[in-house]
Order: C-alpha cells, then structure tokens, then sequence
C-alpha cells in the first residue's frame, strides 16, 4: 500500500518524496492498493479480543483446524465443514490446518499441509503458504511437518507460568510429553464470549448470507404455483443458493406443508403440496462460515385459504413486530420471549382456543407452550445457534431449566438474535394437554379445527445497534409475500391464456 500527498489542493508539480507536511497544511490522502489481501478476515483482531477475555498476559492458544475425514467403511470423503473454533481465530476454510497464537508476543502462526504430490494429482493442490500469507491475517505461515517442533520451542522457552490454552485436551499433538502445562477449561469460554458481539466484518458476512437466502425465499415465492411437492421448494431454495455462490446450508431446509408444519424441525421434506394450506419454509444460506437463519410461512396461492390461517398468521406477525421493535442494547430478551407469549394467549382467547382464565392464570399454568414450545430465538453467527457467554434465555420459574440455560446478560450492541415466534397445532401436543392440569384452559373443539395448518412462524435476524436495530432479513412476508404469490400467478395465467 503506497501512500501519496500534496502539500496543497491541486498542488502536483512536487515529488511527494520530497514534501514536508505542516501540522497546520492541508492535505488531500489517496490511498493505492495492491493486491488482493486487503480485506482480510480479521484474525489477528479476533486472537487478542480471545486473549483479552482469558485475562492473561502470557500463553500459547493452539486450535487444530477439521481434518479430511472418509465415511466410516468407505473410501468417499465426508463434505467438509471447518470448524469454527478454528475458523473464528484464522477465516481458513480449508482442511487439515491448525493454527496457534503467541499471547505475550502477539503472534498468530498458521500452519498449512505439507506439499503431497499424489493428493494434488488426485484433488488438487492444498494451501500453499503463499496463498496462505496473501488470504489470511496471520503473522506467520509455516508447514504442519514444523507444528510439534514449534510447540517443543515454545515450551522449553516459556515464562514458568505461561500454559497452553487448547478447547480439547485429545487434541494435543503426538510426539509431545505427556506432562504439559495445558489448561482445556478456559479457552472455550472465553472463544464464547468473544463470538458472542459481532464485528464489522462478521455482521457483512451474516447480512451477505441474509442476501442470497432472501433471493433463494422471492424465488420460491414467484414460482410455488408451478410446485407439488416440498421436494420441489427444497431443491428451488438449494439451486438459488449454489447459483449465487453460498453452496452451504446453515442448517437441514425444512420444507414443511400443512401439518407438517407443527414439527418444528420437520426436514423429509418429500409430501405432497396437494390440498396443504399453507408452508413453513426454514431456510437460510451460509456465506464464507456465518450463517442466516429465516422462516417464512405462506399459502400457495394468493391468498389465505382460510380464516383459521389467515387468523393464526396474524397472531404470529404480530408477536413478531411488536418484540423486534423493542429491541435494543439492555434489553433482556426473556422479557421479549415473555411478551411473545401473552400476545399470543391474547389473541388465542379472542379465537376462542383459551377459555376460563386470565392473562396471568393461563400464562402461570403453561398452556401456552402447547402452542408456543420453544424459545423467541437464539445468536446466530458462525453457527446458527451460536455461542455466546451465556443463554440468551434465562432461568425462570415458568421454564424447564434444561431447555433454556442459564442467565443471560442483557443484549448488546453487535449481537445478532433471531427473533421467530410461533403459534403450532400438534395432534401430539394437544392429546398430551388433555391430561395435564392446564387442560381446563384449552377448548380443544376449536384447537382440531386449526390441526390441518400445522403451524406458522416468521423469522428474522436482527442486528442489536447503538439506539436500537437493524433488521438483517429481507426476504418477503406478509402483504409483500402474497402479493408476489398473487403476481406470478397472474402473469403464468396470462402466458398460458387461461
């Protein structure tokens, strides 16, 4: 990177070697950059943010990448998906690398396969470390026959309490003493509580995956018309993704019509779409390791085909905006998930599915996780429930301890959550209600009538800003939705002279 000036506006007849710049010149700063490296994954950044958070002054981070691996009994290879530990301290997306990170000497070393001539005959190449040094924010690239010596060096030099920070104690390299000064409790939770508040980098990362599912979503929308089957929607939402550079999924798409839709992660995704009401589509794409996670429910044509699910789909929506709005720094999103559910309760009394209580009775009894079983959301980042430093979800008296984890301090700017209330009809869930004590509360004559919708949810990823939120989401729902369901099919009526 060459850096030019002038000592005046439109001043150009000096050699910029020669100029001497006054405190109180003005001047005009162009930047010229070479190369490819210049927005790099930021590693080095993650590194000492990982460090800061172990709160020590000296030690050696070692993480060892996801190696090759074959299907048991099989000489076919599994698809490969980095690890993210590893991932989230170098941005390399390839295989069999490790990397450690000199704390007290701000080092973070990147090691790459040796060079094998029949695996680069066979499949290519792997990571040279030229490649290595241009891609990736590491200080130094070295080969992995150098790993087990660099560590021996690092260990016979170390001040006498520094250790060696790693996430698993099996991953200690062969050819190392037995007695080493590892410490396997650490690392994880401090990697946690750094992944947990996004940078600049990751949050494009995430709003790029947002992008490609919201396309992947609009064109399932212009042509469900043309659709019989979820195999169908699945392999529409795959083929938009792998077109537009994201092959990887954040997680198994969940293509669910009609009643399939009350199992919340229904993935067969092989039924007819024939006489269904309405899908619950969960996709999301993953763009260079950071995930989207977005659901949408619509019905097959234009519009609802029924009060019931029109009904339902409002309740959802408006669990939905009325907890995205109050999103913020500070906030404590149990109390979002809390709002979820008497906006819910709410709504159901009116439609007559809750009866003979109140507010607070039906919310304390816990009828209403028949209808609303899980939490409002979740971090998402490099997985799609990502991790953090602690539950998003915490203890409450109403909640099985074991589903939602401990307390959580309140969101942050930086954070991104999902946010993806929703309202089900299980014939499983209602015929277990039956005989628990918050039965009283439910009229079970009208919840059959909502059976044959399964269920509807509506998600977005919303990014925690310094006054408020950003909605990272864009693919369309609700009058949007339909309205370009209602505009492809008009115009494939129009094209077929129908």
């Amino acid at each position: 990177m060459r850096v030019k000036t002038c000592a005046r506006p439109g001043d150009t007849s000096m050699d910029p070697a020669d100029i001497v710049i006054n405190a109180v010149d003005p001047c005009h700063i162009r930047l010229v950059v070479s190369g490819t490296s210049c927005d790099k994954y930021p590693a080095k950044q993650h590194a000492r943010n990982v460090a800061s958070r172990l709160g020590v002054s000296h030690g050696l981070i070692f993480i060892a990448g996801e190696p090759t691996a074959n299907w048991r009994d099989s000489d076919q290879s599994r698809p490969f998906r980095q690890r993210r530990y590893f991932y989230y301290l170098s941005g390399v997306g390839e295989s069999d690398c490790a990397l450690t990170y000199d704390i007290g000497q701000d080092v973070l070393t990147l090691f790459v396969p040796d060079f094998d001539l029949r695996r680069a005959i066979w499949m290519g190449p792997t990571l040279s470390r030229e490649e290595a040094r241009d891609r990736y924010n590491a200080d130094r690239v070295m080969y992995q026959s150098s790993l087990v010596p660099e560590l021996v060096s690092w260990l016979g030099k170390r001040p006498q309490d520094s250790l060696l920070y790693m996430v698993h104690n099996s991953e200690i390299p062969e050819g190392l003493s037995a007695d080493l000064p590892v410490d396997t409790d650490s690392l994880r939770p401090a990697m946690d509580a750094a992944r947990g508040v996004k940078d600049e980098f990751e949050i494009r990362m995430i709003r790029q995956a947002n992008r490609v599912s919201a396309l992947a979503h609009r064109q399932i929308l212009q042509n469900i018309h043309q659709m019989s089957n979820e195999s169908e929607i699945e392999g529409s939402f795959l083929n938009t993704c792998i077109s537009h550079g994201a092959p990887n999924q954040s997680y198994q798409i969940i293509a669910a019509s009609g009643p399939n839709a009350s199992v919340l992660h229904y993935v067969r995704n092989n039924e007819s779409l024939k006489n269904k009401p309405l899908v619950c589509l969960d996709a999301g794409a993953e763009w260079q390791c950071y995930a989207s996670d977005v659901t949408r429910t619509f019905p097959l044509g234009g519009e609802w085909p029924s009060k019931y699910t029109r009904d339902i789909y409002r309740v959802v929506e408006r669990m939905q905006e009325e907890c995205i709005k109050r999103i913020r720094p500070g906030t404590r999103f149990l109390s979002l998930h809390d709002l979820a559910h008497e906006i819910a309760i709410i709504e159901l009394l009116h439609l007559g599915v809750f009866k003979g209580g109140s507010l607070s009775e039906i919310r304390e009894s816990g009828a209403s996780k028949v209808f609303f079983p899980h939490g409002l959301g979740h971090h998402v980042g490099l997985e799609v429930h990502d991790v953090s430093e602690s539950s998003i979800m915490a203890l409450h008296p109403d909640f099985d301890h074991d589903q939602y984890g401990p307390i959580l301090n309140p969101l942050a700017e930086g954070m991104v959550v999902t946010v993806e209330p929703g309202i089900y009809f299980s014939a499983l869930a209602l015929a277990n209600a039956r005989k628990q004590p918050h039965a009283k509360y439910i009229d079970f004559e009208v919840a059959e009538k909502y059976v044959h919708i399964g269920g509807v949810r509506i998600e977005d990823d919303i990014l925690v800003t310094r006054n408020g939120y950003e909605n990272l989401t864009t693919a369309p729902k609700g009058e949007d939705m339909l309205a370009i369901i209602r505009e492809s099919a008009r115009k494939a009526c129009k094209e077929s002279g129908v």
